[in-house]
């Protein structure tokens, strides 16, 4: 395995699925069972039925054996899943079970889901590597969900990665985590930097759009919705400039529940942004199963920027609501896992049609 190892997963329907499914928990499989020493865990949403849960379960088991000591924080669920940043109409709050952890050789810490999300995926070994993206530990997102997954072998990484952890495990609050710097890390022939909300919320999203707005040949965008005022801003700006090749994909019925919040709320102002976007550029949109209106959760749910050779990816939407949670993103300087990011956002914009604004057709006619 190189330093950094990227990959993508699709959407491979229900009858294709546990063949993606097993392959994921293979490598995290593998990713455990190189620890030595220590294990942690960030999750938003863990719950994993067998077979792929007991592959899973056993790993912990196996390295528990083995001396290693396991922690995990995970998101807690509300007891009014209407508060915080919880919207149900848009997507579901998570699932873990704390008395199926309980089960494992595992320390568990929940962490307040109100009012900002702990929407981190990452697992760290020992000092020596990361395991991230925007995957949930679910087998929906193994295997109906588009997401990308990331697995960082460097020390350096790890460490601003343990000391995210530790702000979360000690204080229990996403408000006061997210503060490590994000330092430019010379890693193989990349140079990756970390960045953690809700401390650099805010500066992750101007360094995204300004990395928008300084692109000279490409842009590509997984995101399922797109709310950030700042890059909404510089795309809507972009929509323009014909020889900047700019396109992307969205979960559509995420996006048209966004236009219904904005209808009446202070964020009016977004809705022509985000109509320019969507009506100039092209981008797609998955028609996913909205969340409340069926058991499928299919969501497009890849958070990745590509801007010339330059990749954002991780557990960070495009959104106002993301720069407030706790949330992982890695910058990553290099033209190889660029062309391999862009080539993803590709082919999955190639499966749906394209996006719409709510009502458009009416007015149309």
């Amino acid at each position: 395995m190189s330093l950094i190892d990227t990959f993508g997963l699709r959407d491979v329907g229900p009858d294709g699925g546990i063949g993606q499914a097993e392959m994921v928990a293979d490598r995290i499989v593998d990713f455990i069972s190189q620890a030595e020493r220590s294990l942690v865990l960030a999750l938003y949403d863990i719950r994993l039925p067998d077979p792929v849960g007991s592959t899973v379960a056993d790993a912990f088991r196996a390295a528990a054996e083995r001396g290693v000591k396991i922690r995990l924080a995970y998101n807690d669920v509300p007891a009014d899943p209407d508060a915080g940043n919880f919207l149900p109409a848009v997507h579901p709050p998570p699932e873990t079970n704390p008395e199926i952890l309980a089960k494992l050789p595992i320390e568990t810490k929940p962490v307040s889901g109100i009012p900002d999300l702990m929407h981190h995926k990452y697992m760290v070994r020992d000092e020596a590597a990361v395991w991230t993206g925007s995957a949930n530990w679910s087998v929906y997102s193994w295997t109906r969900q588009e997401n990308v997954l990331a697995v960082i072998e460097q020390g350096e990484v790890a460490r601003e990665y343990l000391e995210n952890f530790e702000v979360l495990w000690e204080t229990g609050k996403v408000e006061l985590s997210g503060h490590g710097d994000p330092n430019p890390i010379r890693v193989g022939d990349a140079t990756v930097r970390v960045w953690f909300t809700p401390g650099h919320g805010e500066a992750l999203a101007q360094r995204i759009s300004s990395k928008l707005g300084s692109a000279r040949q490409r842009i590509r965008i997984a995101s399922p919705v797109l709310t950030s005022g700042p890059i909404l801003g510089t795309l809507a700006e972009l929509a323009g400039i014909n020889d900047l090749d700019i396109a992307g994909v969205v979960d559509e019925p995420q996006t048209d529940r966004v236009y219904e919040q904005w209808a009446t709320t202070g964020s009016k102002w977004k809705i022509p942004l985000l109509t320019r976007v969507i009506e100039t550029l092209p981008f797609n949109g998955k028609r996913s199963v909205p969340w409340g209106t069926g058991a499928v959760r299919d969501f497009m749910h890849a958070k990745v920027t590509v801007t010339d050779d330059t990749v954002f990816l991780g557990s960070f939407n495009l959104s106002r609501s993301g720069e407030a949670n706790a949330e992982n993103m890695i910058e990553i300087e290099n033209l190889a896992i660029a062309d391999q990011m862009a080539a993803f956002i590709d082919e999955v914009r190639a499966r749906y049609p394209r996006s719409s604004v709510p009502g458009a057709e009416a007015r149309r006619r």
